[in-house]
């Protein structure tokens, strides 16, 4: 199979006109999202750009020190996201996003590339970085749903929590209910979207593959791990991130702190 087509700066100019379609809407309809919506897509434009010269040069070093950096500045980054966008305090969910986001990406990354790829050399750039990225971009929002889901019915329903403490329940039995709802409102989006992969949509990993070049057959199985892959490790950087936060936002008591 040949290689992807090359596309021309005129072609891409062309892709940004289009954008002014759902700008006119957006302005009909008065939906004060123009600015966020060109800001976000400079910004888009912006990083993936600097991306690809960043890649270009670690792809080449092939570094393993460069490597971690870059994983770590990953995380890093994913964890201030997801409080940024969750509206919570720094002080208490920092670490718990921290651990849950760290443990969980090294357990799938030595399942995934050490295992179900089998790769000879566990560092490779062109399997490491990729790979963080999509489990990483995965979990931002499924983190931000569930956050937000726990914390705004635990607000709701406190009452609730603090009659169960009051009548001897312990503080994980009290906040089980709040926890299964938070759950289920980050992970039902998740199902939904794996059931239909391959009958509805064509993921972009696979996509990319086959314009590049590569067979339909190797394109579906790195797709299914990697669609493996990410279902774990966001199911379990759910469940890490609650039970974690849980130990910092309360006291002693089972009183919330926050």
């Amino acid at each position: 199979m040949k290689g992807a087509i090359d596309i021309s700066w005129v072609s891409i100019g062309l892709g940004y006109l289009i954008l002014t379609i759902p700008f006119l809407l957006f302005r009909y309809y008065k939906l004060n999202l123009i600015k966020d919506s060109t800001i976000a897509i400079l910004r888009m434009t912006l990083q993936l750009y600097l991306l690809g010269f960043y890649l270009e040069y670690i792809f080449k070093l092939d570094n393993i020190f460069v490597n971690i950096t870059w994983i770590i500045i990953m995380i890093l980054i994913s964890v201030s996201t997801t409080i940024k966008k969750s509206k919570v305090s720094f002080k208490f969910y920092f670490i718990p996003l921290l651990s849950s986001l760290t443990f969980v990406t090294i357990l799938t990354l030595l399942y995934f590339i050490g295992l179900m790829i089998g790769a000879e050399y566990f560092f490779n750039t062109r399997y490491l970085i990729p790979i963080v990225g999509i489990l990483l971009g995965n979990s931002i929002q499924s983190n931000i749903i569930a956050l937000n889901s726990f914390n705004s019915k635990l607000k709701s329903e406190y009452h609730l929590y603090l009659f169960a403490i009051a009548n001897g329940a312990s503080k994980y039995d009290a906040l089980l209910p709040f926890m299964k709802h938070a759950l289920i409102q980050a992970l039902n989006p998740m199902i939904a979207m794996t059931a239909v992969v391959g009958l509805i949509s064509i993921p972009g990993m696979m996509t990319g593959q086959i314009l590049g070049g590569s067979s339909p057959f190797l394109a579906i199985k790195y797709q299914i791990v990697t669609m493996i892959s990410v279902f774990f490790a966001k199911s379990l950087i759910i469940v890490l991130t609650l039970n974690f936060t849980n130990r910092f936002i309360f006291d002693e008591m089972g009183n919330k702190k926050i």
